[in-house]
């Protein structure tokens, strides 16, 4: 039995109703990374495990593709099957985890469990983002639990601390680094000055890229992500079809080295804002216009904490009215990383015995009658950010003339500049580089088009948004 170091060796650890409670019975669809490390972490920890949650927790049932596999890993004490559903529904089990991934056929295997009176546990963030207020709705009804801190930024317990340790402010804005495999391309890109593919490549070759990374590099994943943690930011439904997604394929390498002259780094980040009627800049007061929820590659000035986080890492900052900015690093990726998340929602629903639905921490933070159906995600074109724009020209002489093309578009310019030589490829003429203020994003893209057909400019102009996040 595990004893913390610091209580006397004859105090009981638990209580004797506790230690008398029969193990929360697991069944686990899936025996593979996110799987078999949730099987190690168990075996390896569960007296600790047990300490925590109040009583034991057994994996019981396991289905998997291979059956030979899958006893490699559980061992012959562990009741094994091909058919997802036998465990979905299987009698024995308290909990299902669904750690197979996916979309539709999770969302079967997940709904059969809910109906069955079953507990789930899922760090399948595709799932939820895609059906996930069709799955809260149907958890609500049959009384039971839908826990998913793996789904998102994996060992960040990034959902518990909107749930609960902020639960008393008013989020502003929720933004972060959530995907790990662009990160690591964005890193290598930075410092190693190597093109998209090449970091690609590497990503691959490393395992932290799988060998088709669309769901990563186009900017998926993360959008799932920002989806989830949106909803129970602002308490709004899940909204990833309305989410603006910009990956990273067409990137290019000259505008990272840029961005460095100018003081930025290059993330892709994942954001949430809360927007109010007359917002430019994330100042204004009054009655709330709705939410920007979006996912981009972004400049982020070089003293800022997320211009740091590197590799595969990830990082979410939030803002809250009463607490300010806080942040949450740690690994967006990783077996054991996920696996730390899912037993945690584990332990969490171990609690629940004796504990009305009511009164539980709800799925997306917010009661259902409070939930606010109405809370609109904004259209692109109503985005304010600041932006970089890279302007080909024919002419260093035209440096302040582009300035003014752009103030005779009503863009407010902060900034322009000359690409070094230096970060410039081999024949490529002089690049203006320049930084705006908040302004809208339709504004920008007329201004955009304008200055395509403009005889002075040499080449397609690049533009990207610029986050502040204080």
């Amino acid at each position: 039995m595990y004893r913390d170091p610091v209580q006397s060796l004859e105090a009981p650890l638990l209580p004797s109703s506790a230690t008398a409670m029969r193990p929360l019975r697991v069944g686990m669809i899936g025996i593979g990374t996110v799987g078999a490390g949730t099987f190690r972490v168990l075996a390896r920890n569960q007296a600790l495990i047990a300490a925590r949650a109040g009583r034991g927790i057994k994996l019981v049932v396991v289905c998997a593709r291979s059956l030979a596999r899958a006893m490699s890993v559980v061992g012959k004490d562990v009741a094994l099957t091909n058919d997802p559903m036998q465990v979905a529904t299987h009698p024995d089990v308290d909990v299902l985890v669904e750690a197979a991934g996916g979309t539709a056929p999770a969302r079967d295997w997940v709904l059969a469990a809910i109906r069955a009176g079953k507990h789930v546990v899922t760090a399948n963030k595709a799932l939820l983002a895609e059906h996930g207020n069709e799955i809260f709705a149907a958890a609500r009804q049959h009384g039971v639990a839908v826990a998913y801190e793996g789904a998102v930024a994996v060992s960040i317990p990034i959902v518990k601390a909107l749930r609960e340790g902020l639960t008393a402010n008013r989020i502003e804005w929720v933004a972060g680094i959530i995907n790990g495999t662009t990160n690591f391309i964005l890193s290598k890109m930075r410092d190693e000055g190597v093109g998209f593919a090449e970091a690609l490549a590497q990503a691959q070759a490393l395992g932290y890229a799988e060998a088709d990374p669309t769901f990563d590099i186009e900017g998926l994943d993360a959008a799932h992500k920002i989806s989830l943690l949106a909803a129970n930011a602002f308490g709004m439904p899940v909204r990833f079809a309305d989410a603006q997604v910009e990956g990273i394929t067409t990137l290019q390498g000259l505008d990272v080295a840029c961005a460095e002259q100018l003081g930025y780094r290059i993330k892709l980040l994942g954001v949430a804002k809360r927007r109010k009627h007359g917002d430019t800049d994330g100042k204004a007061e009054g009655k709330v216009e709705g939410v920007e929820l979006r996912v981009q590659p972004a400049l982020v000035p070089a003293t800022h904490l997320l211009a740091h986080v590197n590799g595969s890492m990830n990082a979410v900052m939030v803002k809250g009215d009463a607490s300010g900015v806080t942040m949450y690093y740690g690994a967006g990726a990783g077996s054991e990383q996920t696996a730390s998340a899912v037993i945690a929602d584990l332990v969490d629903v171990a609690r629940l015995d004796g504990t009305h639905a009511a009164q539980r921490v709800p799925h997306l933070g917010f009661h259902p009658h409070a939930v606010d159906k109405q809370l609109a995600v904004l259209p692109r074109a109503a985005v304010h950010t600041r932006h970089y724009l890279r302007v080909p020209v024919h002419s260093a002489q035209q440096i302040e003339a582009v300035g003014a093309w752009l103030a005779a578009q009503h863009v407010p310019v902060l900034q322009v500049a000359l690409a070094h030589d230096k970060a410039l490829p081999p024949g490529s003429g002089p690049q203006v580089l320049v930084l705006t203020d908040a302004v809208a994003q339709a504004t920008v893209d007329l201004a955009m088009h304008a200055l395509a057909v403009h005889p002075a400019v040499a080449g397609p102009v690049v533009t990207l948004r610029v986050e502040v996040l204080a």
